[in-house]
């Protein structure tokens, strides 16, 4: 396959902005997520559902996988990368901004880009979590919160631009999605009092098409929101409405530094046009009577036009949060059946709150949310100085992880943290690029904090299955149509899961933290399983610099191949 010799998908509009004929079938991002040797963007297709169509790994030969290649990349640090493949070729991200393509069925490197970087300002270690792919271009996003478009061929840097000010807390970790013409990025820095934006680039040209800012100004209608005093399932989450109003004109301005990040890669759906995506925290982070009402699209699920960038819904999983309950983990795209049985197109996203949420994606409404799939305690009791013990902690419920989901099984399959943590409340005032988080959460019982891995029917919420691991999840999964789920561990494991069971059929121990997404491929036939393993700052995971490939020892060559 020659990279970027396919032709292009349309919505509705071309990169240019102008009108395209929105019966055109010639496609090439769907055109690869439809070869199910590919895995081309990172939820592998729009749908963000990290489900590999590839049947030749099974519960059956699993336990027969072997390492394939390695490689070391030379940056010992937190690697969170999802790698995308797309023929023989597969491109990876690490720690700091390097991009590195390699033969997917070697190891050997084609090329290296390294970002020159310019100051950076980030919470949570210096992660990169993939590129994006369209044209014979490849995306990424940079810690000093620039984009950057490269040649897939060589690594050579076609055109850069700046998102926003990295001298003010702005950042990109997130790998940015490629779709229509357009290169799609969120910001994050919410720690640092941020005003968060989703933005849209012309590929081609790297011109700035629309921005949506997830925390909206008075003209966009304001952040206050519907001052909630309940989650949207009815659970009270002890707010002071009546003080809150009394402080809304002293505090008038909280918005412009309102924070809202965005962490992770959105979902399509390209039938509807809907780009949905997750909203983090509101800032400052814990301390909320400075920042009066819902605040406004923080914890969300978003839907916004993809063509236009304009709010078609949105759902508040937590309103005037103040224990880092932000939406954190991708959106994922099923059909499951509703309250009355009906076939409908959802939204799924497992929350740090512990549960997963189902919605509606037609109009965001709610559907149900999951069975709890972590300790909850104490939920919602509100942080103070001498300390408020609350499960799940800051960490969650989920992380950034990635879930993944079987249309076979009707599982999403969800990492979990269940870390016995305390909130103290620090207030402190804003300063520009100086972290504003007004509070603290860490561990009191280490010895007690676990992982939680666990199988969610989304047709009725209930729990599946749930395996119990050693250590805090984070990471990610990744599921075949062959019937196995992958998922690392802080503890160096590759695990492999029957998916429909949850019985361990095969793990392999690296030599630092599995903290990655991982994925799965095939080249002449022969189906690998690539995933990185170079730990996690957040759970201080044991850190290192390889990446793993497996796949099941070959009997004989594989096709075309001289006997």
């Amino acid at each position: 396959m020659v990279l970027g010799s396919v032709g292009v998908w349309s919505l509705g509009c071309s990169s240019s902005g102008a009108a395209a004929n929105p019966h055109e079938v010639l496609t090439e991002l769907p055109a690869l997520m439809a070869v199910d040797d590919n895995w081309p963007s990172y939820g592998r297709d729009y749908s963000n559902r990290r489900f590999s169509p590839l049947t030749s790994i099974t519960p059956a030969n699993v336990s027969q996988l072997s390492l394939a290649w390695t490689y070391h990349t030379g940056i010992v640090e937190s690697f969170e990368t999802s790698p995308i493949v797309i023929g023989r070729s597969m491109f990876i991200t690490t720690a700091k901004n390097h991009v590195i393509a390699l033969d997917a069925v070697t190891g050997a490197k084609k090329w290296e880009y390294a970002h020159p970087l310019g100051r950076t300002i980030m919470c949570c270690g210096p992660n990169n979590r993939g590129v994006a792919y369209s044209h014979g271009r490849l995306f990424m996003g940079t810690l000093d919160a620039q984009l950057v478009a490269l040649d897939t061929a060589s690594g050579r840097p076609l055109w850069t631009v700046r998102v926003a000010d990295n001298t003010a807390g702005y950042s990109i970790t997130s790998a940015p999605l490629a779709v229509d013409g357009l290169v799609i990025v969120g910001l994050a820095g919410a720690e640092y009092g941020i005003r968060g934006s989703v933005v849209a680039f012309d590929e081609a040209t790297g011109a700035e098409r629309w921005r949506w800012y997830t925390i909206p100004s008075p003209e966009e209608g304001g952040w206050w929101g519907k001052w909630s005093p309940l989650d949207p399932f009815g659970t009270p989450v002890n707010r002071d409405l009546a003080q809150e109003h009394r402080d809304s004109a002293k505090y008038a301005d909280a918005w412009k530094r309102g924070g809202g990040s965005m962490w992770q890669t959105p979902a399509v759906d390209t039938a509807r046009g809907l780009l949905i995506f997750t909203v983090g925290n509101a800032s400052p982070d814990i301390d909320g009577h400075v920042r009066p009402g819902d605040n406004l699209f923080t914890n969300c699920i978003v839907a916004l036009d993809v063509r236009t960038g304009k709010l078609k819904w949105y759902f508040q999983e937590v309103p005037h949060d103040v224990w880092d309950y932000d939406a954190v983990s991708p959106v994922v795209l099923a059909d499951v059946k509703d309250s009355s049985g009906r076939i409908v197109p959802v939204a799924a996203q497992a929350g740090k709150t512990g549960w997963v949420y189902i919605l509606n994606r037609e109009t965001g409404a709610p559907i149900r949310r999951s069975e709890a799939f972590v300790p909850q305690k104490d939920m919602f009791s509100l942080p103070t100085r001498s300390g408020t013990r609350v499960l799940p902690g800051g960490n969650g419920g989920s992380e950034w992880s990635p879930t993944a989901y079987s249309p076979l099984t009707g599982y999403l399959y969800v990492l979990g943290l269940n870390e016995h943590q305390i909130y103290k409340l620090r207030p402190e005032k804003y300063r520009k690029a100086a972290s504003y988080l007004t509070g603290v959460w860490y561990s009191v019982e280490p010895d007690k904090d676990n992982g939680r891995f666990t199988a969610i029917d989304l047709s009725t919420g209930r729990l599946a299955w749930q395996d119990t691991i050693p250590d805090p999840m984070v990471g990610g999964a990744m599921v075949t149509a062959g019937g196995v789920v992958f998922v690392g561990t802080k503890d160096k494991r590759l695990l492999a899961i029957d998916a429909t069971t949850g019985k361990q059929l095969w793990e392999y121990k690296g030599h630092a933290g599995v903290n990655a997404p991982p994925v799965s491929y095939a080249v002449d036939g022969r189906q690998y399983v690539a995933v990185a393993a170079g730990g996690n700052f957040q759970i201080n995971a044991p850190r290192g610099d390889e990446l793993l490939v497996f796949a099941v020892a070959q009997t004989s060559p594989p096709p075309g191949q001289p006997q």
